[in-house]
């Protein structure tokens, strides 16, 4: 992780790998793990081979994962979730989200969601609080650079208002989901 107790993008392929496996709820081949996750990386992001890179034999190596029949990539072993890896996925998922808009955040942040619900409720609320924060921080970010360009002749107001609208647009459903999260705490 950053300093920042932020994903880098070595850390966001392991949380969309392992993040993927703990999804299917069962072992998955070799070969489809390492699809499921490239597509739904280059989705999100297009091609980037920065986050193409980490291999499933890392996660091997390191006891994140297992073959529960086979050896691996070379006989397309069926893989599944250690114990190990589970704590690993739980860590990664409470990562902190820098607030900026970057094609490595905007993974991160669809990683998180796609996988929130495998967290506890507390720790989700958690999460869409820091969410929250993100984008409030990335609405005054914005908001001072405006303020400081508003004289300006050209367009840099018009493309600053449509990004401001688009982060209170993103806030509001954040804090829409912030307020079901708690409510459905309240009821347990």
């Amino acid at each position: 992780m950053y300093a920042d107790n932020t994903l880098t993008p070595k850390e966001a392929v392991r949380l969309c790998a392992l993040g993927t496996l703990a999804l299917a709820g069962e072992g998955m081949r070799y070969s489809v793990l390492a699809h499921d996750a490239r597509h739904f990386m280059s989705r999100v992001t297009g091609p980037s081979l920065e986050l193409m890179g980490t291999s499933l034999e890392l996660l091997k190596f390191e006891g994140l994962i297992q073959p529960s029949e086979g050896q691996g990539m070379e006989d397309d072993a069926l893989m599944e979730l250690t114990q190990k890896g589970s704590d690993e996925l739980q860590k990664l998922l409470m990562a902190r989200v820098r607030a900026d808009s970057s094609d490595l955040n905007k993974l991160i942040i669809t990683l998180k969601f796609r996988f929130l619900h495998l967290l506890p409720t507390e720790e989700q609320c958690n999460q869409v609080d820091s969410l929250c924060d993100a984008a409030q921080a990335e609405l005054s970010r914005l908001g001072d650079l405006r303020d400081n360009h508003c004289e300006e002749t050209g367009y840099l107001t018009n493309w600053l208002d449509h990004d401001l609208d688009l982060i209170e647009k993103r806030l509001e459903w954040l804090e829409s989901l912030r307020n079901e999260l708690y409510e459905s705490m309240d009821e347990l």
